[in-house]
């Protein structure tokens, strides 16, 4: 299928919905399921492409295996600008059209919420990432991802020989897993210099007040709307005087275009997919650590897989960050060792479970 890449993982399974009643125009990809059922977001944005889905879907696949959790990968899509006025019977109808792919379970994602989910659960009966009254673990209020985020610094501060408390951090992407990964690094001593949205870029190099700046963020939907620091442009971030960037908003927003703006000595990918193959192989070149986002935002995934198996919030973390902070070690010690990129020795040891998993299964099927 064109613009979608297929290998000996999957994809599995590829859906376009299209409902006329609503206007539904929606994306499914289920990618691999030999280590268990799917578990993937569900991204709800205008410009939200089959590619892109599918490019998650394979991440979700990484994320799982690496993770040790006995689930695969997917991912989906709604083409809708989350904030319309009827995006309730969109989130309906896509739940409906999806019935049938029993073996993928959505939660939030980028532009979905945990009401979003509740739409979902009504409509089909499996979902994950549900409010925490209806006995769910809310990924997003929680700070699941953020969290996770904050876990990884701590291991890759340590291997780059860098200390994290007084460590200079610019965060692109001023959401959920933004504000998250900010609040918790600063309970951890890091100096949270710089964040951004799609308003622009605040920057304080003494450090800004997370807790004031999320109020500001949460009240008045902007960044700039701060008194604290100085207003830049958006990709003003990139270039940031910091020890640590963190993408944590949309994919490929650090490219061959923009890299050599990037002053950071180490890169933790917040968001799914932020940097490119290609700018990461360059940043390595050049001295700049980058920890692939399938290793450092696992955090929500992994809250995702204990809500499925109904354990609490408690249980959760303690697994996130045993989870992360092993992981972390793991890849870049072989990374080290092997003279490899940190996502290329990451992704060695996720396909290795996956594959063997298949093997065992009898579901060789699924790349030949």
């Amino acid at each position: 299928m064109k613009n979608v890449d297929f290998d000996d993982l999957g994809p599995t399974k590829l859906l376009q919905l299209y409902d006329p009643d609503s206007g539904l125009r929606g994306i499914v990809v289920v990618d691999n399921i030999a280590l268990g059922p799917a578990i993937g977001g569900v991204r709800i944005s205008p410009t939200v492409s089959l590619q892109e889905v599918s490019r998650l879907a394979r991440t979700m696949t990484l994320k799982s295996a690496i993770a040790g959790l006995d689930h695969g990968g997917g991912k989906a899509g709604i083409i809708a600008d989350p904030k319309q006025e009827n995006i309730e019977q969109l989130v309906r109808a896509f739940a409906r059209m999806m019935r049938g792919v029993e073996e993928y379970v959505p939660a939030p994602d980028m532009g979905s919420n945990e009401t979003m989910m509740v739409w979902v659960k009504e409509e089909i009966g499996r979902v994950l990432g549900l409010p925490e009254e209806l006995g769910g673990l809310p990924l997003d209020k929680l700070g699941a991802t953020g969290y996770g985020v904050a876990e990884c610094a701590e291991i890759a501060c340590k291997h780059f020989d860098l200390p994290l408390k007084g460590a200079r951090v610019a965060i692109q992407g001023f959401g959920n897993v933004g504000r998250a990964a900010a609040r918790f690094l600063d309970q951890k001593g890091a100096v949270i210099v710089a964040v951004s949205d799609s308003s622009g870029t605040l920057l304080h190099a003494e450090g800004l007040n997370i807790d004031k700046l999320t109020t500001t963020k949460l009240t008045k939907g902007a960044v700039r709307e701060s008194t604290q620091g100085t207003a830049l442009p958006d990709d003003a971030i990139f270039g940031t005087d910091c020890d640590i960037l963190i993408p944590a908003a949309t994919p490929d927003v650090i490219h061959c275009g923009n890299l050599e703006q990037i002053q950071a000595k180490l890169i933790l990918q917040g968001a799914n997919i932020p940097v490119t193959l290609e700018a990461e192989e360059v940043l390595a070149r050049k001295g700049v650590l980058v920890v692939p986002d399938f290793i450092a935002n696992a955090g929500g995934l992994i809250m995702a897989a204990m809500e499925y198996r109904q354990k609490s919030a408690d249980e959760a973390f303690v697994a996130i960050k045993r989870k992360i902070q092993k992981n972390t070690d793991k890849i870049l010690h072989k990374a080290t060792k092997e003279s490899l990129l940190p996502r290329i020795a990451a992704e060695k040891l996720a396909i290795e479970r996956v594959k063997t998993a298949m093997a065992i299964r009898n579901l060789s099927y699924l790349w030949k």
